[in-house]
C-alpha cells in the first residue's frame, strides 16, 4: 500500500503532541492588534488543541 502524502499547507499550522492530540496557533495575532488589550495579545501567544470535532479531519491531512 502506498504512503499517504501530508497535507503542507496543514503541517506548516498544526502539530501532533506526546499524547496524539493535535495542536494549533490562536488566530488574530498578525494585524489590527493596537485595539485589541495587552493581556489578550498575551494570551494570544500560547497555543491551544484543535477540537475534538475538528480532530479527525485534520488528522487525516497530517498523518505522520
Amino acid at each position: 500500500m502506498p504512503k499517504i502524502k501530508t497535507n503542507r499547507s496543514a503541517a506548516k499550522r498544526f502539530f501532533k503532541t506526546g499524547s496524539g492530540r493535535i495542536k494549533r496557533s490562536k488566530a488574530g495575532k498578525n494585524h489590527f492588534t493596537g485595539k485589541k488589550s495587552p493581556k489578550r495579545i498575551r494570551n494570544l501567544r500560547k497555543g491551544t488543541l484543535v477540537s475534538e470535532a475538528d480532530e479527525k479531519k485534520i488528522g487525516k491531512l497530517i498523518p505522520y
